[in-house]
């Protein structure tokens, strides 16, 4: 079974798949192209895979891409867990500056789809968290972009706990110094 839950921003869901545990583990099925071709009737061709580890309190991002192609992201965690914010960076959208977040554990059987012209970010839950996340386009650096994550007007709340930020994204523009 899997579900796709919507979030208060149009062009983010929330995935979740059964997750099989026994003594040995844990196995499930976290991205399906032909799930999405149903669900959503888009198809979601992987042109890249990355994969991150981060220290607890680590804050990657808020990071997009304006390639052409745009670039949407399907999203889980694959050990640990973190804290996933998708914010609305699209200025026409009726919830442009909105973000919502929801938290992602290895082995809870949830990921987090994103589509084209959404930002993201996340912070690391625990040690040595690990998020994994496909692409549906390559990475490419005249391209990619990132709005603070500390951004006042945007206001995320991140969880309470020791946090640590790149300089790249201590230093990236709020989003309205980006769009001027």
């Amino acid at each position: 079974m899997a579900d796709l839950i919507p979030f208060s921003i149009n062009g983010a869901w929330v995935f979740e798949s059964s997750t099989h545990h026994d003594e040995r583990g844990y196995f499930r099925e976290w991205f399906k192209d032909s799930f999405i071709k149903q669900e959503l009737g888009r198809d979601f061709h992987v042109a890249q895979s990355n994969l991150s580890k981060s220290k607890k309190g680590v804050v990657r991002g808020i990071h997009f891409s304006l390639a052409p192609e745009g670039q949407a992201k399907w999203i889980t965690c694959a050990h640990g867990s973190l804290w996933d914010v998708v914010v609305d960076i699209r200025p026409k959208s009726p919830t442009f500056k909105r973000w919502e977040a929801h938290k992602l554990s290895a082995g809870d059987g949830r990921s987090i789809f994103i589509s084209e012209g959404l930002g993201h970010a996340f912070v690391a839950l625990e040690e040595d968290s690990v998020i994994s996340y496909l692409l549906s386009s390559s990475y490419s650096p005249t391209h990619e972009h990132a709005i603070n994550p500390q951004d006042a007007e945007i206001n995320i709340s991140w969880p309470d706990l020791p946090l640590t930020f790149s300089e790249k994204d201590s230093a990236a523009p709020t989003l309205r110094d980006f769009f001027k």
